[in-house]
C-alpha cells in the first residue's frame, strides 16, 4: 500500500509531463481503435446491403473471376453471362418460388449534359443495370418512375444530388456497344447505406442491347425459395438440373460471405497501412516513455536513495516506477480509445463527403476493440518503463548523500556501442547484398533484414555518436552564437543517452521518409528515362484511370477520321497461358499490337528483330523469361487466350530487360489475336503518330475528337511523364501524411526531454540568471540545444533512409527501373525542416525556463 501511495504521489506530482509522454500512446491507440471501428463499420454496412439483396440461391457464370481475384488482363467491356432462358427453366423446379434474371455491368459510363462523368470520384464503379424486383429490395423510387422504353433512364438519389441531375435531364450512357442518348425518368433512393457506386437503370430490353450487344443473356439469376426447402437443398436441386460445374451456384450465406470477403480484402489494405503507421508511432513513443521515466528516475535519485535507506527494497522501488507506468498506460489508452471512436466517425464523414454514404447509426464497436487498444497501450508503456524501473531499483542507499543524477555505467555504454556498431554494419551488409541477387524476390529478405538490423543498430549506437556528431554540428551552427552556443552544445552533450534516445525517435520517422523518397524518385526517374528512350509516338490516348477504351473513341481518333494522323497503334493486354515446345506452361500478360507499333516504341533487342516479332506469326520475349524458360529465336510457343482461342507463334525477338516501357512484356501481332480469340478485348491505350507537316493541327484535332468522352486524355510525351510522376507523388504524399504521426510523436519527445531537462537544471539556471544571463539568452540556449538534437536525429535518419532507399532501388532495377535518383531537394528540405521542428519543440520549455524566479531556482535542492 505504501508503494502504491508513493507511486500515486509521484505520478500526480509530474502529471503534465506524464500526460505529454502519454500522447504517444494516446495517438497510437486512437489510430488502432479508430481503424478497427471504421473497418468493422464498413464491413457491417456492406453485410447489411448484401444480406438484403441476396436471394436463397444466386447463379453466375463459372468463368467469372472469383470475388477475391484481380485480373490484370484486358476487358471486352461485356460482363460474363448466362443463357437468358435459364431463369424460366429454373422457375419450374421444386422449391422455387421465382427466378429473376438480371443484367449488370460495371463497364458503362454515364455522362451529363455538361459532358461530365457522373461516376464517383472515390474510384467506385458506375453500375448499369435494369430495374428488377431484386433492386426493389434495396431501392425506393422517390421521384418519377422506372424507365420504360429505349430512351429513358433512372439514377440513384445520391448521384442525382452530386451531379445536380433532375427529372427530364439528358444523360448519355457510353458502353462498349454504343453511345446512347437517354432522358432521366426517375430517381431512386437507397433504403440501406449507399456503398458509393453510381447506379444507372434502364429497362430490361435496353439493358440487353446497351450492355450485352443484344445477346439473349443475363449476368446473374437470383432464385427465391418457396420456403419448402433449405437454401442448401435448393442449391442441390438446381445443380442437379443444370450441372454442378456448368455455373457458379451460391446459397445466400455463401453469396454474402464471398462479397463481404471481397470488401474486407479491399479494406484490409487500408487497415494494414493505418495499423502499420500506428505501430511506427508506438515504436517512436517507446523512446519517449523510456526517456521520460529515465529522467524522472534520475531527478529522484536522492529521494529513491532515502527510501532505500529507510528500508524500501529494490523490488518495491521497481514496482513503484512500474505502477506509475501502469497508471500512465491506462489513462492514455482510455483517452486513445475515445479519440479512436472520434477518428472512426471522422473517417466515415470523409467517405460520405466523397460519395460513400456511411451512417453513424451503423457504427460498430466490437467488444474486442477497447480490449485490444487498452492492452496494447498498457503493455507498450510497461515495456518502455521496464528499463528505467530496473535502473531505479539499483539505486543504493548511499545515493541519498549525493546530488541528483545517477552516474552512467561506462563499461555497459561501451558494450552497447560495440553491439550497436556490429548490428548496424551487419544491417548495411545485408542491404548491400540486395545488389548481388538475380531476382527482386530473392533480395526482398536481404532488404527486410538489412532495414531491421540497421535500425536497431543505430538505435543502440546512437548515444555513442552524440559526442562526434553534435560537436560537428556545433562547430557549424552553434559556435557563432558565442558562449550561449557553447552552453547549448554542452547541455546536449551532458547526457548522451538521453540525447540519443530523443533524437532516435525523430530518426525513425525521417529514415522512412528518406527511404521512400529515394524509391519514389528512382521510380519516376526510371520511368521517365524509359519514356524518353523508348516512346516514339507523338501522342498517347488513354482513359484517366488507364482502363479500356470503347470502340467509339477508337473510331473517332482513327486516321480515317483525322487526316493529320499517320497511324494509330492499338495496345491490348491479353491474359494468356503460353506452352513451350518442351511442354512447360507459363502464365503471361501479353500485348497485342499492330506492326506500326515499331514506330511508336523503340526497344533494345538482345537477339532477333522487333519488326519480325510484330509481324503475323511472330512474338517477342523478355530476356529474363527467355533465360528462365530456355527460349531462343525460332522456337515455337502456343499462346492460349483466357478469353478463348489459341495461336502458335514463333519467337522472333528477345528484348533486353529494363530497355523500355514494355520491358518483360511478351508482344505479338494484334491481328493474330483478333483472328483467333473467341472474344475481342478493348485496347487500353492508343499510340499515335502524326503525319509529316501536320504537327500543328494534330493536337487540336485529337482534343476535338475525344471531347465528347470526358474519361479520355490526350497526352504528349512530356504530359505522359508528368502523369507517371503525379501518380508516384500522390502515393508518396499519402505515406508522408501518415508518417507525420510518427514525427509528431517524436516532436513530443523533444518537448518532453527539454521540459524535464529544464526542471533538472533548475538550480543551474537560477545561478546563471543570477550572474547575468538574460531571459532572452536563456531561451536562445534552450532553442539551440533543441535544434542541435533535432538535426542530430535528422542526420542519422536521412543517412539511414538513403541507405534503405538505395537498397530498395537495387531490387527495382531488376524489375526494369534501373536509375538511382537521390532527391537532394527533398533531403535538404527535410533537414532544414528538422531545425524548424527543433525550434518549435523548444518554445514551451524555453518560455517556462525564462519565467523561473531566480531566488527560488537557486534555493532548489
Amino acid at each position: 500500500m505504501t508503494v502504491l501511495k508513493t507511486s500515486l504521489r509521484s505520478f500526480f506530482a509530474h502529471k503534465w509531463r506524464m500526460l505529454l509522454s502519454g500522447m504517444a500512446v494516446v495517438l497510437s491507440v486512437a489510430f488502432v481503435c479508430g481503424t478497427l471501428v471504421f473497418t468493422a463499420t464498413m464491413n457491417n454496412t456492406f453485410d447489411k446491403l448484401f444480406d438484403v439483396s441476396a436471394s436463397n440461391v444466386v447463379i453466375s457464370s463459372a468463368e467469372a473471376d472469383s470475388a477475391d481475384e484481380f485480373s490484370p488482363g484486358g476487358s471486352s467491356g461485356k460482363p460474363d453471362t448466362l443463357p437468358g432462358p435459364l431463369a424460366d427453366e429454373l422457375a419450374g423446379l421444386p422449391g422455387v418460388d421465382v427466378a429473376t434474371g438480371v443484367i449488370t455491368s460495371t463497364s458503362a459510363m454515364a455522362i451529363d449534359a455538361d459532358n461530365e462523368s457522373v461516376s464517383p470520384t472515390t474510384g467506385a464503379p458506375t453500375i448499369a443495370t435494369h430495374w428488377s424486383p431484386i433492386d426493389e429490395r434495396t431501392m425506393t423510387v422517390t421521384e418519377g418512375a422506372p424507365p420504360e422504353g429505349p430512351d429513358q433512364v433512372m439514377v440513384d438519389a445520391d448521384t442525382a444530388d452530386k451531379s445536380d441531375l433532375a427529372l427530364g435531364d439528358p444523360l448519355r450512357l457510353l458502353t462498349a456497344f454504343g453511345d446512347y442518348e437517354l432522358t432521366i425518368s426517375g430517381i431512386a433512393a437507397f433504403e440501406t447505406t449507399n456503398p458509393g457506386a453510381a447506379l444507372v437503370y434502364v429497362d430490361s430490353q435496353s439493358a440487353s442491347e446497351y450492355l450485352l450487344g443484344g445477346a439473349d443473356e443475363v449476368t446473374n439469376v437470383f432464385v427465391d425459395s418457396d420456403g419448402s426447402v433449405s437454401d442448401a437443398e435448393l442449391k442441390e436441386t438446381i445443380a442437379a438440373a443444370v450441372g454442378s460445374d456448368t455455373y457458379k451456384l451460391q446459397t445466400a450465406d455463401e453469396y454474402i460471405e464471398e462479397n463481404s470477403d471481397a470488401v474486407g480484402q479491399a479494406l484490409s489494405i487500408f487497415e494494414y497501412v493505418l495499423l502499420g503507421f500506428a505501430g511506427i508511432a508506438l515504436l517512436v513513443g517507446i523512446f519517449l516513455i523510456v526517456n521520460t521515466f529515465s529522467m524522472l528516475v534520475a531527478q529522484r535519485t536522492r529521494e529513491i536513495g532515502l527510501m532505500r535507506a529507510i528500508g524500501s527494497s529494490r523490488r518495491q522501488i521497481n514496482r513503484s516506477v512500474l505502477i506509475e507506468a501502469l497508471l500512465l498506460g491506462v489513462i492514455a489508452s482510455v483517452i486513445g480509445f475515445g479519440l479512436g471512436i472520434g477518428l472512426a466517425v471522422g473517417l466515415m464523414a470523409v467517405m460520405s463527403a466523397v460519395g460513400m454514404e456511411l451512417s453513424t447509426d451503423d457504427l460498430l464497436i466490437e467488444p474486442s476493440v477497447p480490449v485490444i487498444g487498452i492492452v496494447l497501450g498498457v503493455l507498450v508503456t510497461l515495456v518502455a518503463a521496464y528499463i528505467p524501473a530496473r535502473r531505479a531499483g539499483k539505486i543504493s542507499p548511499m545515493a541519498a548523500l549525493r546530488d541528483a543524477g545517477m552516474p552512467g555505467d561506462v563499461r555497459a555504454g561501451r558494450i552497447r556501442a560495440a553491439l550497436g556498431a556490429v548490428m548496424t554494419v551487419a544491417g548495411l551488409g545485408f542491404l548491400a547484398l540486395t545488389g548481388t541477387v538475380d531476382k527482386a524476390s530473392e533480395g526482398a529478405g536481404y532488404l527486410a533484414l538489412g532495414i531491421l538490423l540497421s535500425m536497431i543498430g543505430m538505435i543502440i549506437v546512437g548515444p555513442a555518436l552524440v559526442s562526434l556528431v553534435v560537436k560537428g554540428l556545433s562547430i557549424v551552427l552553434l559556435r557563432g552564437f558565442g558562449p550561449i552556443g557553447r552552453l547549448a552544445e554542452r547541455n546536449a552533450l551532458r547526457n548522451p543517452r538521453r540525447t540519443g534516445a530523443t533524437a532516435t525517435a525523430l530518426m525513425i520517422g525521417l529514415s522512412l521518409v528518406a527511404g521512400l523518397s529515394v524509391v519514389g524518385s528512382s521510380m519516376v526517374a526510371s520511368a521517365t528515362d524509359q519514356i524518353d528512350s523508348s516512346l516514339g509516338a507523338d501522342y498517347v490516348v488513354s482513359t484517366q484511370t488507364m482502363g479500356e477504351i470503347v470502340p467509339n473513341v477508337v473510331e473517332a481518333v482513327s486516321p480515317e477520321q483525322i487526316s493529320e494522323l499517320d497511324h494509330v497503334s492499338e495496345y491490348r493486354l491479353v491474359e494468356s497461358d503460353v506452352t513451350t515446345a518442351s511442354g512447360e506452361k507459363i502464365d503471361v500478360i501479353a500485348g497485342a499490337v499492330p506492326e506500326s507499333f515499331a514506330q511508336d516504341i523503340e526497344t533494345e533487342v538482345v537477339d532477333g528483330e522487333m519488326e519480325a516479332a510484330y509481324a503475323p506469326g511472330g512474338i517477342s520475349v523478355g530476356e529474363g523469361d527467355a533465360e528462365d524458360h530456355g527460349l531462343a529465336i525460332g522456337d515455337e510457343v502456343t499462346v492460349a487466350f483466357d478469353v478463348g482461342g489459341e495461336v502458335t507463334l514463333t519467337v522472333q525477338a528477345i528484348v533486353a530487360d529494363g530497355s523500355g516501357m514494355f520491358t518483360g512484356t511478351w508482344l505479338f501481332n494484334q491481328q493474330e489475336f483478333l483472328d483467333n480469340a473467341e472474344e475481342e478485348l478493348l485496347p487500353s491505350a492508343l499510340y499515335i503518330g502524326v503525319a509529316d507537316g501536320q504537327e500543328d493541327g494534330a493536337r487540336d484535332a485529337l482534343e476535338t475528337a475525344v471531347q465528347p468522352y470526358p474519361q479520355m486524355e490526350v497526352r504528349d510525351q512530356a504530359e505522359f511523364k508528368e502523369m507517371i510522376e503525379g501518380q508516384v507523388s500522390q502515393m508518396l504524399n499519402m505515406v508522408y501524411g501518415l508518417l507525420a504521426l510518427a514525427i509528431i510523436v517524436a516532436v513530443l519527445g523533444v518537448i518532453n526531454t527539454l521540459a524535464l531537462s529544464v526542471v533538472e537544471r533548475t538550480r543551474e539556471i537560477g545561478l546563471m540568471r543570477a550572474i547575468g544571463l538574460s531571459r532572452v539568452q536563456l531561451r536562445r540556449m534552450i532553442r539551440l540545444e533543441s535544434v542541435v538534437i533535432a538535426l542530430f536525429g535528422a542526420l542519422l535518419g536521412l543517412g539511414l533512409g538513403m541507405a534503405w532507399g538505395t537498397a530498395g532501388q537495387q531490387l527495382l532495377a531488376m524489375e526494369g527501373m534501373p536509375i538511382l535518383e537521390i532527391p537532394w531537394s527533398t533531403i535538404i528540405a527535410v533537414f532544414l525542416g528538422s531545425a524548424v521542428v527543433g525550434l518549435l519543440a523548444a518554445l514551451m520549455p524555453a518560455f517556462r525556463a525564462g519565467r523561473m524566479n531566480v531566488l527560488n531556482a537557486i534555493a532548489t535542492e
